[in-house]
């Protein structure tokens, strides 16, 4: 606010106050003016003053101007008016020889802008039961408006005591001097001008606020919509750019959208208003649509919205790039004055910065969005013995990145690697780091590590990056046929483990620090999971708020799931999700950091899929190990179509123990969607496929299991070692399905 005094003989008589759109000193020149106005307006007061005098009022009250021209009185009831005839000198159009019967005649010879005001005080008096005073214009014979004041008291002659009639006075408050209106229509001038101005930056003010917190170009739009539209009395808004010689509606307001869709993609004409700014860089006003067929008639044939009449047009040039144009459209003929369109001009300006800034934060949030996408698994694996659900929010918006992650990995004999991480920090370099991490586990997993050891090297990892990466993992593997999860954790929120009758609790996890921070070993802890039973893994960013800490957050998880479950235990895992993230993680309350959620159901193999049978380390138990896998096969209905390859696989595996390791011999088949050989011995040799030549009598053993499988590896444990093989289970028909089973039957 800037505030001058106006100058008095006695010292100030006031301030004038003007609101100023910036907290910046006002330059010299803008100073002086506001001087000189000051100046002016208290000479005007000084005039009006020094022409008025003052007289004692009755009772020694405040004084009260002379010049009183005549009195009056009010009847509430009857609405009856009885004025003195000295008022028939000041006001034109009523015959005050006698009474006023109504006080709608009085009305009618007030200015029309001081009606309401004059009601108002006048109904504000009679409901306070208080004095009246007020001051309006009323025409006078002249034809012009002239001042009057007028003060009144209230007196109740009811027997209820309220408000029937009005006694007062008025005086003529009218400049009478040449000087005295020629000063009056120049400080009017002066103040109109500064209110145009004021009123201007204010609508810049607003409108730069709203741009600056608009973030996509429907912001801008909504923005231009909300400030411009109202202060120029447009009705529609269309913000438009060129693309591949064709017409894009960026957005638009006011418009129906069978229009818009029309326009947008039309080929765009650049014989047109639209081209004419685009080719010149300069705005142009039609007051009507004749005006514009008057001078583009062939864009009679392009789509142009039927209600709308006169238009404006204005080139969006954002560093130095006309990037577009902008339409106002007004619904009947409109003609805006020069320093309107000098408005418009400037505020076009302030649009395209806005437009080519949100059209950049769009590029960047459709980059970062795409790179999470990569980075995170696209879809999580359908498994026999696993189903899982995820949802992924980041903190930031736009081309923020978080650094959370969470993967599902398949591993042998159908038991499943379960990972959730979260890369301390927000952006590209954290986000980098994460990928790193989650590709550096699934290379991990195929090693068949226990979790202690895959965290100990990822700690090496974060270790390797420097000393401002940290870190948070956990990391576990289901196994179906034991029904137990063993995992551990490096400063990882504890998973929720919640049981078919809907009592949630979490799983006890050692203390580790985070990855970057810690010191292996790492702890393993252990849990033994049910058929359907949900397990819950999570970050941080879900549990923890502004509001509460992470205990709350964690009470309040595991109390959204048992709600859910309880009544329902095979609740579909997607809504499960969706419970969580809607009571967790409200979509229209922002979250203090990135929060990833995995949902997990266990399934376990029932025990008649899986068989094992232990051999001596002799040259027999090939033989043996062959004939237990054609009975089981014929008992599971797999003798057709897996016979010939699992008797050569086992036999295979049998015989390279014998020749080459040390037993005991360990073999288990597990049945599920594909078929599982495991071949165990207690040496720690590592298999190798060799390159043998045309005349070597072997070594081709592994050549042929990697041939004949769908899938093998190596797994190492304390005792020994594990080689095992995957072979998928054909689907087979009804029919061939019923006969199978027969011939099993008979058999």
């Amino acid at each position: 606010m800037l505030c001058v005094p106006l100058p008095g003989p006695a010292g100030p008589l006031g301030a004038l106050s003007v609101l100023v759109p910036s907290d910046a000193e006002p330059a010299r020149d803008q100073q002086e003016f506001f001087q000189d106005l000051a100046r002016s307006a208290a000479e005007v007061l000084l005039r009006a003053a020094s022409d008025a005098s003052t007289a004692a009022h009755p009772g020694g009250a405040e004084p009260q101007p002379e010049g009183i021209t005549g009195t009056w009185e009010l009847d509430v009831v009857t609405g009856r008016v009885v004025y003195s005839d000295s008022l028939s000198e000041l006001v034109a159009g009523i015959d005050f020889h006698g009474p006023v019967e109504r006080f709608e005649s009085w009305r009618d010879m007030i200015h029309p802008d001081d009606r309401p005001n004059l009601e108002k005080d006048l109904e504000r008096a009679l409901r306070a039961d208080r004095e009246y005073e007020t001051e309006f214009r009323v025409r006078r014979a002249s034809g012009s408006y002239g001042w009057l004041r007028s003060r009144a008291m209230i007196t109740p002659v009811d027997e209820s005591s309220k408000a029937v009639r009005l006694a007062g006075t008025f005086w003529d408050t009218t400049w009478d001097t040449d000087e005295d209106h020629a000063a009056l229509d120049s400080m009017a001038r002066v103040l109109s001008a500064v209110r145009a101005a004021s009123a201007r930056a204010a609508l810049i003010d607003r409108l730069t606020r709203a741009l600056t917190e608009a973030v996509t170009p429907r912001d801008v739009v909504d923005a231009v919509a909300e400030n411009v539209l109202p202060a120029f009395n447009a009705s529609g808004l269309l913000i438009c750019e060129v693309q591949g010689g064709t017409m894009r509606v960026t957005g638009g307001t006011g418009y129906s959208q069978d229009f818009i869709d029309r326009l947008s993609g039309s080929p765009f004409p650049w014989d047109s208003p639209f081209g004419q700014v685009l080719r010149t860089r300069a705005p142009v006003f039609f007051a009507s649509a004749k005006e514009i067929l008057a001078r583009f008639p062939h864009v009679v044939e392009y789509p142009f919205a039927d209600d709308k009449d006169a238009r404006a047009f204005l080139p969006l040039i954002a560093s130095g790039r006309v990037i577009g144009a902008g339409v106002l459209g007004f619904d009947g003929p409109c003609h805006l004055s020069r320093e309107e369109r000098t408005l418009l001009t400037a505020l076009s300006g302030l649009i395209a910065q806005a437009l080519d800034r949100a059209r950049l934060y769009d590029d960047a949030a459709t980059r970062a969005r795409e790179l999470q996408r990569d980075l995170l698994p696209r879809e999580l694996p359908e498994l026999p013995c696993l189903s899982a659900a995820a949802h992924y929010r980041p903190a930031g918006y736009g081309a923020e990145i978080g650094g959370d992650w969470y993967d599902v990995i398949p591993l042998s004999s159908e038991r499943v690697a379960l990972v959730i991480g979260d890369v301390m920090g927000h952006g590209i370099s954290e986000a980098a780091t994460m990928g790193r991490l989650r590709t550096a586990v699934r290379t991990l997993s195929d090693l068949d590590l226990p979790p202690d050891e895959i965290l100990d090297r990822l700690n090496a990892i974060v270790g390797d990056l420097g000393e401002d990466y940290f870190a948070t993992c956990l990391y576990g593997v289901y196994d179906p046929v034991s029904g137990v999860l063993s995992f551990a954790s490096a400063g990882h929120p504890p998973p929720v483990l919640v049981r078919r009758d809907g009592t949630a609790a979490y799983l006890t996890a050692a203390g580790n620090p985070p990855l970057g921070a810690a010191a292996p070993p790492f702890d393993t802890m252990t849990a033994r999971l049910g058929d359907g039973d949900l397990l819950v893994l999570y970050t941080d960013g879900l549990v923890e708020a502004v509001d509460h800490d992470i205990d709350a957050g964690m009470a309040h998880l595991s109390g959204t799931l048992t709600a859910a479950l309880r009544d329902e235990p095979d609740m579909p895992l997607r809504l499960v999700r969706d419970n969580v993230t809607r009571a967790l993680l409200p979509a229209q309350e922002p979250i203090a950091d990135d929060a990833a959620l995995l949902v997990l159901r266990t399934h376990r193999i029932a025990p008649e899929n899986v068989v094992s049978w232990t051999f001596a380390d002799d040259p027999r138990a090939a033989g043996l190990a062959r004939e237990h896998v054609r009975e089981q096969l014929a008992a599971w209905g797999l003798d057709d179509t897996l016979l010939m390859t699992t008797e050569l696989l086992v036999s295979e595996l049998v015989g390279n123990v014998v020749r080459h390791a040390k037993g005991p011999i360990g073999l288990r088949m597990i049945r599920s969607w594909t078929l599982t050989c495991e071949v165990s011995d207690g040496s720690l040799t590592t298999p190798l496929i060799r390159r043998s030549k045309l005349t070597d009598e072997g070594g081709r053993g592994l050549q042929l299991v990697a041939a004949l499988s769908h899938r093998w590896g190596t797994r190492y444990s304390s005792g020994g070692k594990t080689i095992w093989v995957e072979q998928r289970i054909p689907r087979i028909g009804p029919a061939r399905a019923a006969g199978t089973a027969a011939r099993h039957q008979r058999a």
